[in-house]
């Protein structure tokens, strides 16, 4: 293929796409040519401060200002034509689930179910990731570990109580005595089989207020028992470790 080489001088070229551009060197170049001629291009030193920072050109399109004479295009009526549903606050957009006046689909048929407002939020804590926070030294394991230090430790985020949970129990090495609002049969068995302790108690709203910003006490209540009658015999069961169960 036949080449031929070129002698521009590219001192006088300036691109409009690239307003702020200037050649790399202003003495002629030579290039060789096949298809098109490449033109190497850097940005130039512009100084760049606080008196002189702007968007770009085109970036922030001018606002359309609506009902302001005919001149404008946008007059009058401002581009919503007269009357009519879309000529409306909201321009036409509905809720969903509106059927243009029909009973909707939602209000049609029965409610089922219901929402228990005494139902508790418990939230589960694993053997492993337990496991996992004393290797880091985040939980002292030779002091007893309550709801408090869980907390602090950021082991676990709840509302009404932790849990405890036998997942990963085969990573579970360290004798432990810890205290919890209710754990499983799997993990009690874990826990007891290392030499440690566990006891599930009760806590209501201001007992974990209390046990959480103890700061904000100036006295600290005495915690109530259940007034649930399942929740009664379940802590007072042995097999649950329920701190009722000891007395």
């Amino acid at each position: 293929m036949n080449r031929f080489v070129r002698q521009i001088n590219l001192k006088h070229i300036y691109s409009q796409n690239h307003r702020f551009c200037q050649i790399q060197s202003p003495k002629p170049i030579l290039f060789a040519t096949r298809l098109y001629s490449n033109y190497i291009v850097q940005p130039s030193s512009y100084n760049i401060s606080l008196n002189n920072l702007r968007d770009n050109h085109g970036s922030k399109p001018k606002k359309t200002r609506l009902g302001r004479g005919p001149g404008s295009g946008k007059g009058k009526t401002s581009g919503r034509g007269h009357k009519g549903q879309n000529a409306r606050t909201g321009n036409g957009n509905t809720t969903p689930g509106f059927e243009g006046g029909q009973t909707p689909l939602f209000q049609r048929y029965p409610k089922r179910g219901f929402t228990n407002i005494f139902r508790r939020e418990l939230t589960g804590l694993n053997l492993d990731k337990l496991q996992h926070w004393i290797d880091l030294g985040r939980i002292d394991p030779t002091k007893p570990i309550t709801l408090k230090q869980l907390f602090d430790s950021n082991l676990v985020k709840f509302k009404d109580g932790v849990t405890l949970l036998g997942g990963g129990s085969i990573y579970f090495k360290t004798p432990i005595n810890i205290e919890v609002t209710k754990a499983s049969k799997s993990a009690i068995k874990r826990i007891e089989e290392l030499g440690g302790s566990i006891t599930c108690t009760y806590h209501n709203k201001l007992a974990l207020r209390a046990i959480l910003k103890p700061e904000k006490f100036g006295i600290i209540p005495k915690f109530a028992n259940p007034t649930n009658h399942k929740l009664l015999q379940w802590y007072q069961n042995p097999e649950n470790r329920g701190y009722l169960s000891k007395n």
